[in-house]
């Protein structure tokens, strides 16, 4: 497994777990982002932080630091 924020653009996978404490995760699912959800790399800012996802058919912008939190399989 991998975390999210370590997706190179183009790479797709498929959310497996959710880190953190409940607060967080729950900011988290909030957005869209639960397991066995698809998720696509799109681009990361200049410096590496915020980065972009496409899930559910939007686009999702994250910090990097909650995107460590996203554990993911490679599709």
């Amino acid at each position: 497994m991998k975390k999210l924020s370590e997706l190179k653009a183009g790479q797709k996978a498929i959310v497996a777990n959710i880190a953190g404490d409940p607060s967080t995760r729950r900011r988290i699912m909030d957005m869209g982002i639960i397991p066995r959800s698809k998720i696509t790399m799109i681009r990361s800012a200049p410096l590496g932080d915020p980065l972009e996802f496409d899930i559910k058919d939007y686009n999702l912008t994250l910090r990097k630091r909650d995107a460590d939190l996203v554990l993911v399989e490679m599709e």
